[in-house]
């Protein structure tokens, strides 16, 4: 597969207008924690549309093991909800910024919305948002967001937008494994597995291991952790999976309820057999909503075989088991990747819509603009993007000193 097979979703050069009945009759309520829009919330999610990871049980699970204010911003339409935006409040140097709920570990935000919503004017919006947060919240920053997204616009497409730096993959899941894999050269992908699956068999065989119980679940997760690490340290960046408190998350996210087509997070690993029983070679972490599957996570080891391409030969059983389990979408996140390239068809811009209700709002979307522009024109360049996170792993690594006072 070339770059020239894949299809670009973005928003079109003309979008329709707002929809005149959202825009005379929007009202918007706001709640102080997640108990008081549940109800609202669990049915508005339902909308296949809706990220997983603006779910219910996704932002409780990471509020319980991350803790910070939150407001939950309901949109209402002749007094019924509408659409709910889950956002938590950080404090920054330039004001009070609202953000989605644990936006920095989703690979794919929406809100929530009713189905086959029009478009919200945005002066329409930002009247009803002033006067109920405006005390509360200088800036609204909803990234990492879709605004095409399987054929559907967003309702909050007419909103001022920067373009994120960071796209995401996607891969359509067809009738058949076998019509899934003709997307991408079928002939080359057989050719790679068959001698990928021959270097596994010569050292002893292997499994793709899925823990059944609790106790296995969580071992296999420390196990990606400790990969990840390792992983980064090696290219010399950052460990975004550090912290105990986002450990606790995912954690945490093991032991939701789930059912065949709806789960918060399952492992499944490269595991093998014969004089190295037991090793695990690669872990990959997936979400499911409906028909749409994200690859949360994934991690190899690269001290042992890194000729069996352990990372490929797992998302091609991945992929595999994901046709026969009647998925229609193969989502690989967000991140540019040659592996991602490899296997999508889909490539999905993802914006950032910035709300700013103060003044100081105002110089904070400017200031984010700016960074978005900054960050884009680094990761082009890859001997300052690499001297940049040299820095901030040497930032990570700095001994921990006491807080001043005045802080």
């Amino acid at each position: 597969m070339t770059e020239a097979r894949m299809t670009l979703q973005a928003l079109p050069e003309a979008v329709p207008h707002p929809d005149r009945a959202l825009s005379e009759g929007l009202s918007v309520v706001v709640h102080e924690g997640l108990a008081p829009a549940e109800q609202a919330w669990r049915r508005l999610e339902q909308n296949p549309l809706a990220s997983l990871h603006n779910g219910f049980d996704w932002s409780r699970t990471w509020l319980a093991a991350n803790p910070s204010p939150v407001l939950v911003v309901e949109g209402r339409l002749g007094g019924k909800p509408i659409f709910l935006l889950p956002l938590e409040i950080s404090k920054t140097p330039l004001g009070k910024n609202a953000r989605f709920i644990a936006g920095d570990y989703s690979n794919i935000n929406t809100g929530l919305f009713a189905p086959h919503l029009g478009l919200i004017d945005p002066r329409a919006l930002l009247a009803a948002l002033k006067p109920a947060l405006r005390s509360r919240v200088d800036l609204i920053s909803l990234e990492n967001m879709p605004l095409r997204w399987r054929d559907t616009l967003h309702p909050l497409s007419l909103l001022d937008r920067t373009e994120n730096q960071n796209h995401a993959f996607q891969m359509p899941l067809l009738s058949s494994f076998e019509e899934t894999l003709k997307q991408v050269n079928a002939k080359r992908r057989r050719k790679k597995y068959r001698l990928q699956l021959k270097k596994l068999e010569e050292i002893g065989g292997y499994e793709i291991f899925e823990p059944a119980t609790p106790p296995e679940r969580h071992a296999l997760l420390d196990e990606f952790f400790r990969q990840k690490a390792e992983r980064f340290q090696a290219q010399g960046l950052p460990d975004v999976f550090r912290e105990k408190p986002v450990q606790a998350f995912f954690h945490a996210l093991l032991d939701l309820p789930e059912t065949e087509t709806q789960y918060a997070l399952r492992l499944l690993a490269l595991r093998l057999k014969g004089a190295h029983e037991g090793t695990v070679l690669a872990v990959a972490g997936l979400s499911r909503k409906g028909d749409h599957v994200i690859c949360q996570f994934g991690s190899i080891r690269e001290d042992l075989f890194p000729e069996t391409s352990p990372g490929e030969f797992l998302f091609w059983h991945m992929i595999e088991a994901c046709c026969a389990t009647g998925a229609a979408l193969f989502d690989f996140g967000i991140g540019d990747q040659l592996y991602k390239r490899s296997w999508c068809t889909v490539e999905t811009v993802q914006y950032d819509l910035l709300l700013p209700l103060t003044l100081r709002g105002r110089l904070a979307a400017s200031t984010h603009r700016a960074k978005v522009r900054l960050k884009a024109a680094i990761k082009e360049n890859k001997a300052v993007y690499g001297f940049i996170q040299r820095l901030r792993v040497a930032k990570e690594k700095a001994p921990v000193t006491a807080p001043d006072p005045e802080d």
